[in-house]
């Protein structure tokens, strides 16, 4: 993977670009999974982007294969007035792909991923490789798609939220695992000494304190029995602009000496790092989910 959603030029949604950006006026409201699948027998990876703006809700497709070229894209910009369902056919591995979707009674809440009354589909020779939303039957009567079980796992996600000193979202830590509430709090103005907090389904399982000393660290937390390695870097709440992210990396935590030994999170050059690359660079067949998290303070 190069630095997911990598298949999008100019018109795309920029992940990485949005992010490391110092304005928070910049800031985009987006989500971008990444899905693992099979195509034809081949290996691949199916970027779904959701953003918002004032235009509406946007939707980009792109599909990349093992060797992180990009073998398609397809960008469905925003809609207030257009039709919220359609069709598209790409070309890939000299067959044709059909992105099928239906957001006509999408249900959403504050960001821009829906949540329920929906689908996103991808079908391959009559086969449905990957199905999006609770919507499955109305998916399969569209697309006339063979019902056979999909084999798309979710490896990666990354995602904009906003707050004051309280941000929260739900996460999966692990594909088909149970859906977390994950809050993080840092007020990092109104007191003299700052701390980080991180909280799933209420719990506390994350304060750091002295938080101007440690702005960059990692921690490893168990959730669902599982160990998750979290990384933060505050630099930009503490001491950068006023508008600045902070960024957090949650990864399940296989081997976890051998993934950053040869590059320590104390490093000063890990200010803006990029996790995509990261994640790129960091091939283990163990590897099982990462989500990234670009924590933006509003005014």
């Amino acid at each position: 993977m190069r630095d997911f959603p990598s298949c999008f030029g100019e018109n795309g949604v920029q992940v990485a670009d949005s992010s490391s950006s110092n304005s928070g006026k910049t800031a985009q409201n987006l989500v971008a999974c990444v899905y693992q699948c099979r195509i034809r027998g081949r290996s691949c990876l199916i970027t779904i982007t959701w953003s918002k703006n004032l235009m509406g809700q946007g939707l980009s497709v792109g599909i990349d294969d093992s060797s992180n070229q990009c073998l398609c894209k397809v960008d469905i910009k925003p809609w207030l007035f257009s039709k919220r369902r359609g069709c598209k056919s790409l070309e890939a591995y000299s067959s044709k792909i059909d992105l099928h979707w239906d957001l006509s009674s999408a249900k959403f809440a504050t960001g821009p991923e829906p949540l329920e009354k929906f689908y996103v589909v991808v079908v391959v020779d009559r086969q449905m490789v990957l199905l999006l939303g609770d919507l499955t039957k109305e998916a399969f009567k569209k697309t006339n798609a063979i019902p056979l079980p999909s084999n798309a796992v979710c490896v990666a996600k990354r995602e904009h939220i906003f707050g004051k000193n309280v941000f929260g979202t739900r996460a999966l830590f692990c594909d088909n695992g149970q859906l977390h509430d994950l809050v993080i709090e840092c007020d990092t103005i109104s007191v003299s000494d700052p701390r980080l907090i991180i909280r799933i389904d209420g719990k506390t399982v994350l304060q750091v304190k002295r938080l101007r000393w440690k702005f960059r660290g990692n921690h490893t937390i168990l959730v669902d029995g599982v160990a998750v390695e979290v990384l933060w870097d505050v630099h930009n709440w503490l001491f950068g602009s006023s508008l600045g992210n902070a960024v957090f990396l949650f990864r399940t935590c296989v081997a976890a000496d051998k993934l950053w030994a040869s590059q320590p999170v104390s490093d000063a050059n890990m200010l803006q790092w990029s996790f995509s690359q990261r994640f790129s660079e960091t091939k283990l067949p163990s590897l099982d989910f990462s989500l990234v998290l670009y924590a933006w303070k509003n005014d």
